[in-house]
């Protein structure tokens, strides 16, 4: 039985956004539609960008005269919309619950389904990857994407294993991630948790997703429109406060996923607030997957759109 999807921290960005009738407004996570439903109410025109085709399903009650859902990545709303078109862009990164509710999807350690964990149907499985990646490549992004600190002891492991039996399911590679580390032991968290968040980033390819529809968000958006991205975790949150915190002038930056940007630019965006918004312990206690959630917002100014060296 899949679970209601809950939009997180969608009173916030409703709030930050600051949308109302005749904007245009850019939803770059569609998902279940959370954040464009709470959009359209204002008034506002949305153009929604979601990679998975799945998730048209959830479009059938949305006037067709304020709604328009490109089955894309959120990092060609530029190239589809044009620069400086839009009022708003909204981003919720991360999987989906939808996604990680439905087993066959193959992103969730705790139901048994293919092992696949793309968000879109083109491009490598996670099997694939686990089967036959290099074992120092493995390791890098189980340590990079995943933050697991035993990286090498798993993909040792894996490695070990798939040459007598290469890895199909999710439940099959999880508890084998489990073993490999000696069990839970009280542990908080799934053993397989950061494995799994390890492989589904390499396969989608987000953080550099993340940093292009940065990129995208700054050309798409008029002067005075607004950016708002909700994080769920540090690698995400520590991109996109680096992207604002040096295109608002505040700090030398750099990222290692990202070419050399331009120095001394003009800031091309203002900080709404300093810092990240989190959710109120009301809605973590209704909504267990918002606890790490953070809402960063930031407005256009009229500086150019920043150059990125080659």
């Amino acid at each position: 039985m899949i679970a209601p999807h809950v939009s997180v921290l969608l009173d916030e960005v409703i709030q930050n956004l600051a949308v109302g009738p005749g904007d245009v407004v850019v939803d770059g996570t569609f998902g279940a539609g959370g954040y464009s439903r709470a959009i359209l109410a204002t008034g506002a025109r949305v153009v929604a960008f979601d990679r998975d085709p799945t998730v048209r399903r959830f479009t059938s009650d949305l006037p067709t005269d304020r709604f328009q859902l490109v089955e894309g990545l959120f990092s060609e709303m530029d190239e589809v919309l044009g620069e400086a078109a839009v009022d708003a862009v909204a981003l919720d990164l991360g999987v989906s619950s939808m996604q990680i509710d439905e087993a066959e999807r193959g992103f969730s350690f705790m139901q048994d389904g293919p092992l696949d964990m793309r968000m879109g149907g083109e491009g490598p499985t996670a099997a694939e990857l686990v089967n036959t990646a290099e074992q120092d490549e493995l390791a890098r992004i189980i340590f990079v994407y995943g933050e697991e600190r035993e990286s090498r002891r798993v993909a040792r492991a894996i490695v070990r294993r798939r040459t007598e039996q290469p890895f199909t399911r999710t439940l099959e590679l999880a508890d084998f991630v489990e073993r490999a580390l000696g069990g839970r032991r009280g542990a908080k968290i799934h053993p397989a948790t950061r494995t799994f968040q390890g492989l589904r980033i390499a396969v989608n390819e987000e953080l550099s997703e993340l940093e292009a529809g940065l990129v995208a968000a700054e050309r798409s958006l008029k002067v005075g429109g607004r950016l708002c991205v909700v994080t769920f975790h540090s690698l995400e949150d520590r991109i996109v406060k680096n992207f604002l915190s040096v295109r608002a002038g505040r700090s030398p930056g750099g990222s290692r996923h990202a070419p050399e940007l331009a120095k001394g630019a003009p800031p091309s965006f203002r900080l709404v607030f300093n810092g990240a918004q989190a959710p109120s312990d009301a809605e973590t206690l209704a909504n267990p997957r918002a606890r790490s959630a953070k809402l960063r917002a930031a407005i256009r100014t009229d500086a150019p759109v920043w150059r990125v060296a080659a």
